[in-house]
């Protein structure tokens, strides 16, 4: 699609090029508003939304309780620093912790990658703490993705992401991701912390196995290391289940959420267990924004709406129902659809052909989709979808194939 040559949008584009640092290829158009999983730009074009803010916007847009919340909020306290109490932290976090019993303390940071970062400080201190100098291997996944900061990108083993900032943070040793015989080599008696996405992203949206992620904290177990878990994506009622690892009954030590728990606005967490915590003092981390009244408010009613039964089971439905049209597109168009993969509304489409050919296509028809890798297109709708979205969601992929 492309734009006029004057107008708004056009100066928009301009600008943005000349003036912002060139870190993302965008489409020519300017979004403007959205309306629950609609998506509308300057020049009054309307998009179904199945990209969802990269799995952030999980209430679609233009919520009326989270634009009340925000509201009401931005006049009592927006940000005072974790120097003093406040209470909407508390109150999440005590949310949270409702959800999985296992865990007992949270931490609040402003974003996934830096959820991550924090659990790699707490899994290396925890080791030096119990059991001393040495203990530092961090052990991650091949097609993991865990965020661009120094650390995380150093757990992520796609190399266009890791290579170019050589060196990064040392001792991390990457596994085969579903493969029993790799992380039976992998977790030795130096490793600190094995950290897994339960279904992946960017890597092109593989399920880990109930079995295979049994073994992992079993091999944890036997070598004292600490299991983290990445739901930063796959979290959140994403999979059908509040936490996505609950589908195969596991019990992490730690858990990184961030992108939808705050309905758009920029939150990250750390959900851990206490033998962790009892291993970080003050002083040992911190945050000036992370845990800020503003958010944490927005983000106790979105997880209240999220984690409701009947939320949950409108998921599982819609997922159903995105499963089997999915599998009629693959019926339709063998030669094209390759492979199906993924789980809940986290979905990928591994094609024969380019997937960003698909997406910018997409556009044209008024349809968003991501991609993850070079032949995968990425579903990630709000979570509010119905079996209509769907329809004419699969309507218009059909107009593309």
């Amino acid at each position: 699609m492309t734009i006029s040559d004057t107008g708004p949008a056009t100066t928009t584009v301009q600008d943005e090029q000349a003036y912002i640092l060139q870190t993302y290829i965008r489409p020519d158009f300017v979004l403007e508003r959205g309306e629950g999983v609609y998506l509308y730009d300057t020049e009054g074009r309307q998009y179904l939304d199945f990209v969802a803010g990269i799995a952030v916007n999980a209430l679609g847009y233009g919520d009326a309780e989270v634009a009340q919340i925000v509201a009401e909020q931005a006049t009592r306290l927006i940000h005072v620093s974790n120097l003093y109490h406040t209470a909407p932290a508390t109150s999440l976090a005590k949310q949270l912790l409702a959800t999985a019993p296992y865990f007992n303390r949270v931490y609040f940071s402003n974003s996934g990658t830096e959820a991550i970062e924090a659990c790699i400080k707490f899994s290396r201190k925890f080791a030096r703490t119990f059991y001393g100098e040495g203990k530092t291997t961090i052990v991650a996944f091949d097609g993991s993705f865990h965020g661009r900061t120094m650390g995380s990108v150093a757990l992520t083993a796609t190399d266009k992401y890791r290579l170019p900032f050589m060196p990064v943070m040392p001792d991390v040793r990457f596994a085969r991701y579903n493969d029993l015989d790799s992380i039976a080599e992998a977790i030795t008696a130096e490793v600190c912390a094995v950290v897994i996405e339960p279904v992946q992203g960017e890597g092109g949206l593989r399920v880990a196995s109930p079995a295979f992620l049994q073994a992992v904290r079993d091999l944890c177990d036997q070598h004292r290391a600490l299991l983290v878990v990445d739901e930063i994506q796959c979290g959140m009622g994403r999979t059908g289940t509040l936490w996505a690892h609950q589908h195969a009954q596991l019990r992490p030590d730690l858990m990184a959420i961030a992108k939808p728990l705050a309905g758009g606005m920029p939150i990250g967490a750390v959900l851990l267990n206490q033998c962790v915590a009892d291993a970080i003092q003050p002083g040992d981390h911190g945050t000036t924004f992370g845990g800020n009244p503003f958010v944490t408010a927005v983000a106790q009613a979105v997880l209240r709406r999220i984690s409701d039964p009947a939320f949950l089971s409108h998921v599982g439905a819609v997922s159903n129902y995105l499963d089997e049209s999915l599998h009629d597109l693959a019926t339709d168009y063998p030669e094209r659809i390759l492979e199906l993969r993924g789980c809940g509304l986290m979905r990928g489409i591994k094609i024969n052909g380019a997937a960003a050919e698909v997406r910018m296509r997409g556009h044209d028809v008024g349809l968003l989709v991501a991609t993850a890798g070079a032949d995968v297109i990425r579903l990630l709708p709000p979570l509010i979808i119905t079996p209509q979205h769907v329809d004419e969601a699969l309507a218009k992929l059909r107009q593309i194939l």
